[in-house]
């Protein structure tokens, strides 16, 4: 086995942006040092997440689906979860080998080190704190259009419901002149999106919005996209920004809940005046802006009052789609101390009335979008994504057409070929192609 596909293996990613920004990085490196990046591979990398214990669950189950078809394949677990979840993988006969976000560096040279039997060890991890480097020239993953591009990784805010400062330790940030030469790169590869990513990016350490405008003055990047901020990150200078078209008109607010009792026992800092504040600045600086959220719902302190009141709130508000994260316990974080813990039945109770306030909120959008129309990048099958964030099925298209084109739409519905989809794409037609964007 090992003589026919030792050079080749596959990556499976788990989570979050940040990720498959790494993903992007692993496959460069394991294509330099001669591997082969294949779908059906004996060699088999968990890029893992571990924002919630589930997702380390999600992990040890895909290591043992992989190993009951293939007992004889080579599973080698990194990422979050490897670092802080260690123990769960030492103890589990499926993973061959165990690299934490701390050794991460070293991968491809532990791979082929195991592969011809010199390793003695399985577990591979040190202080993650001590971490300084952010492993440059990741963000594209093999075929895609659009870039994830980390600027900065690590985190210092300790939020109690938070595991992710032990998994990917201290906030650390690459140069406006680094970040600069790899919007170059990226465009000469043919990339026409650009999404700015980290852990926290707000914590850029040389300004979000000195690094923004530097890349839309000093590159040709056709469309600049940025992930999580939370409210208080939203500057004026930030938004005067967006005069620029190709700063995409989408916010994605990491805000967790609209109650001050509820983001205080989370350690944010930030209350439900903020929040408020936050997202009728966007609707008024930036009309028509996507605006998705991630909210925890069922943490422990928010009593059915604290509930109303994140929901009343939300439901006044400017926004178009919410990511509920329903609470569950997180081995390591402080939160699990903390006296109002939930039941499971409450937290699923009022997860489902978030998600039905959010799914008739996105309906009410998307119908909104009807007559308009949006510059779509088209990636595969005909699917598309607008400036504004909204998915487009575009009429006509299949396969290959307009591939890694920005094209003029107008829509004409909403799509109805997903069901079972809370949030579906919208439909339009082709009303012009555009070059040299």
């Amino acid at each position: 086995m090992l003589k026919d596909s030792k050079h080749s293996l596959n990556i499976k990613t788990f989570g979050c942006k940040v990720n498959t920004y790494d993903t992007g990085l692993l496959e460069s490196r394991f294509t330099k040092a001669g591997y082969l990046l294949k779908d059906q591979s004996h060699i088999h990398v968990l890029n893992t997440c571990a924002v919630t214990d589930e997702a380390t669950q999600e992990a040890i189950r895909t290591i043992r689906k992989i190993k009951t078809k293939d007992p004889g394949s080579v599973v080698v677990v990194t990422g979050c979860a490897a670092q802080v979840d260690t123990d769960k993988f030492r103890n589990i006969s499926g993973a061959d080998l165990v690299v934490a976000n701390s050794h991460k560096g070293q991968l491809e040279e532990l791979i082929s080190k195991h592969l011809r039997g010199e390793l003695t060890e399985k577990i591979f991890k040190s202080n993650i704190f001590k971490k300084d480097d952010l492993e440059e020239g990741g963000g594209r993953e093999e075929g895609h259009t659009r870039a994830f591009l980390k600027i900065q990784d690590g985190c210092n805010s300790f939020c109690t419901f938070c595991v992710i400062p032990f998994a990917r330790g201290k906030s650390r940030s690459l140069t406006i002149e680094a970040i600069r030469t790899r919007v170059k790169d990226l465009l000469a590869q043919g990339v026409r999106e650009i999404v700015l990513t980290g852990v926290h990016i707000g914590d850029y350490e040389f300004g979000l919005e000195n690094l923004i405008e530097d890349i839309l003055l000093n590159t040709r990047v056709p469309r600049l996209r940025l992930t999580s901020l939370e409210p208080i990150e939203i500057s004026d200078r930030l938004f005067d920004l967006f005069i620029d078209p190709r700063l995409c008109p989408h916010f994605h607010m990491s805000i967790q809940s609209s109650t001050t009792s509820v983001l205080t026992g989370m350690k944010r800092k930030y209350g439900s005046r903020e929040v408020e504040s936050s997202l009728n600045e966007i609707a008024k600086r930036v009309p028509n802006a996507f605006v998705g959220m991630d909210v925890i719902c069922g943490f422990p302190g928010e009593g059915e009052d604290e509930f109303l009141d994140t929901y009343s709130r939300l439901s006044n508000l400017p926004w178009t789609r919410i990511h509920v994260f329903p609470y569950s316990e997180r081995p390591g974080t402080y939160a699990m101390k903390l006296d109002g813990q939930n039941e499971r039945t409450v937290v699923s109770r009022r997860s489902q009335r978030l998600r039905e306030l959010s799914h008739k909120r996105y309906l009410d959008q998307a119908l909104k979008q009807i007559g308009l129309k949006k510059k779509v990048l088209v990636l595969k099958n005909g699917r598309g994504l607008a400036r504004d964030y909204w998915p487009v099925v575009v009429e006509g298209l299949s396969g290959s057409d307009s591939h890694n084109e920005e094209i003029l739409v107008e829509i004409t519905g909403i799509y109805s070929g997903s069901p079972g989809r809370a949030e579906l794409p919208l439909t339009g037609r082709i009303s012009d192609i555009h070059s040299n964007l």
